[in-house]
């Protein structure tokens, strides 16, 4: 059976209107192609759907039984198409974004901000997580990409490097290295080292030894999220070591950002999508549009410098 779509809004135009006439001016067809239609339709179904007399046109009881569900059946797909048109016009969609939580509550309100402000329809969601398990909610498809730092590389990933950043000391301002421009690895060694778990400590001690440094790290405390980390220092439990775009959190604890040299560690951060995933036009837009305002605009640098300035006022 080969039915188009031709075919079945040809049989209920002139379901509807009762004319051949009608039906063919409001189809923009001639009554010859509308007549040539019906014809395939009765041929594919083996069914007579009208009953023709010279004087009416009339449903036949098969046609009787068939318009109301083919009516509703082009009704659903003209709503399909609607949503269709609407979601790649992004009037619609749900975009899901996994992102640790030091990035949750810096960098991504602002981003999420201005793309509501062009696309107040969309609806995004944001996922704060442990920096660890942010691939593997891409993976499992929790949600429809992930931003982060560097990992290890994933067959199954999509990464694309978005910034490299350099890691910056945060400290109390009455700490007695605070009043230095900008401090060595070396120098955070005699003061109780507070950083975050997972690879953060491994991977920063294997930066240092590709640098020829004999530099050891040795963490009193490793925790969860930055926010405790810069709660502990500012309590005076010691430092911590964080990315410049915390900047405007470090100041909410009353802390100072100095740089750390000898050598500079840069942390690179990813935007990760599952490897052959299809994005939603919602999610590509706001995938696109956060790689071109990180990669391209760079909001953070701001910050960075005002942490560097603020090195060289102490």
């Amino acid at each position: 059976m080969n039915v188009t779509l031709r075919q079945l809004r040809a049989f209920v135009a002139v379901a509807r209107t009762g004319s051949f006439t009608l039906a063919a001016e409001s189809l923009f067809i001639t009554q010859s192609a509308l007549s040539g239609l019906i014809k395939e339709l009765e041929q594919a179904l083996g069914l007579r759907l009208f009953d023709r007399s010279t004087r009416r046109l009339q449903l036949s009881d098969a046609g009787s039984d068939l318009v109301t569900h083919i009516e509703k059946i082009l009704l659903d797909l003209d709503g399909v198409i609607d949503e269709v048109g609407k979601l790649k016009a992004l009037q619609r969609g749900l975009v899901r974004v996994a992102v640790p939580q030091l990035m949750a509550c810096t960098l991504m309100p602002g981003l999420m901000a201005s793309f509501r402000n062009d696309h107040p329809q969309v609806q995004l969601r944001l996922v704060d997580s442990l920096v660890e398990q942010v691939i593997n909610r891409v993976f499992t498809g929790e949600v429809d990409f992930g931003l982060g730092p560097e990992r290890a590389p994933n067959s199954d990933i999509e990464a694309t490097q978005l910034f490299e950043l350099p890691f910056m000391a945060a400290l109390s301002r009455t700490h007695r290295l605070a009043c230095q421009r900008e401090l060595r690895w070396a120098d955070l060694a005699g003061d109780p080292l507070i950083t975050l778990q997972g690879q953060f400590t491994e991977r920063l001690a294997t930066d240092l030894g590709a640098a020829r440094r004999n530099v050891t790290l040795e963490p009193a405390n490793e925790v969860a999220f930055m926010s405790t980390a810069l709660s502990m220092v500012a309590a005076g439990l010691g430092l911590t070591i964080c990315i410049p775009y915390a900047a405007e959190m470090v100041q909410q604890y009353g802390l100072v950002l100095r740089p750390v040299v000898d050598p500079v560690v840069l942390r690179g951060f990813y935007i990760f999508r599952r490897r052959g995933r299809t994005l939603s036009p919602a999610a590509q837009r706001f995938h696109d549009f956060i790689c071109d305002e990180l990669h391209q605009h760079r909001p953070f640098e701001r910050a960075l410098r005002e942490a560097q300035a603020a090195g060289l006022e102490g």
